[in-house]
């Protein structure tokens, strides 16, 4: 089997069960704007980055109002919000023993890097982590996930051939295929892929302890 050395990971809905702060913080930021949302505030909308959200919630690309919108989700989010982020049962252990086989890991996320740092210190997690890559990270912003990878690959100088990205969403999957990495499908989350959903050569695993064992081996 492909040995990996570096350990990539997408963050909500694979390390991180973040919805109900989330999804919180967007209500908030609707009841102070004053405006109602145009589709339901609920899971499903967790996992594209802040402004797609909001335009859909608003069913809008008014930018006025995204911005508006965006201030008063941050006020929310990024002060008491995203206290109520938990890890997923098992994913303290397996990050610690990822880290405590000698393996670097990094996250390459769609959530915002402020946040991403807090939420990572709030959890205890910040010494686990070689890199932390988010699109806001650089300016301009990075234009989706699988120019993060690229960059962040690139930066770091990590070889496709001893990377692994994982993550809970088709998108998670498709942008690792764009820079050649393998990639496991983290199916506890709310964005777990389905049957139809799944592409050739994509693993599955479906606890974080299974998830250990399955890149232990791979070792």
């Amino acid at each position: 089997m492909r040995p990996y050395t570096h350990i990539l990971f997408d963050l909500d809905g694979t390390l991180i069960d973040s919805a109900p702060a989330i999804l919180a913080s967007f209500r908030d930021a609707f009841a102070r704007a004053g405006i109602s949302p145009v589709r339901s505030i609920d899971d499903s909308i967790i996992g594209p980055p802040l402004t797609e959200t909001l335009q859909l919630l608003a069913g809008s690309t008014d930018a006025p109002l995204i911005a508006q919108l965006a201030e008063h989700f941050k006020a929310s989010y990024d002060t008491e919000g995203y206290k109520a982020t938990s890890a997923y049962p098992g994913i303290t252990e397996l990050l610690a023993g990822l880290k405590g086989a000698g393996l670097h890991l990094s996250i390459a996320t769609n959530k915002r890097i402020h946040p991403t740092r807090l939420i990572l210190e709030h959890l205890g997690w910040a010494g686990f982590f070689d890199h932390v890559y988010a699109l806001d990270l650089f300016t301009p912003r990075l234009p989706h996930k699988a120019a993060m990878i690229e960059r962040l690959m690139h930066d770091q100088q990590i070889p496709a051939s001893q990377a692994v990205y994982i993550g809970d969403r088709p998108e998670d999957g498709h942008s690792a295929d764009a820079n050649a990495l393998p990639f496991i499908a983290a199916c506890w989350g709310y964005g777990s892929i389905s049957e139809e959903e799944r592409e050739a050569g994509w693993a599955v695993c479906r606890s974080a302890a299974e998830m250990l064992k399955k890149l232990q081996e791979m070792r």
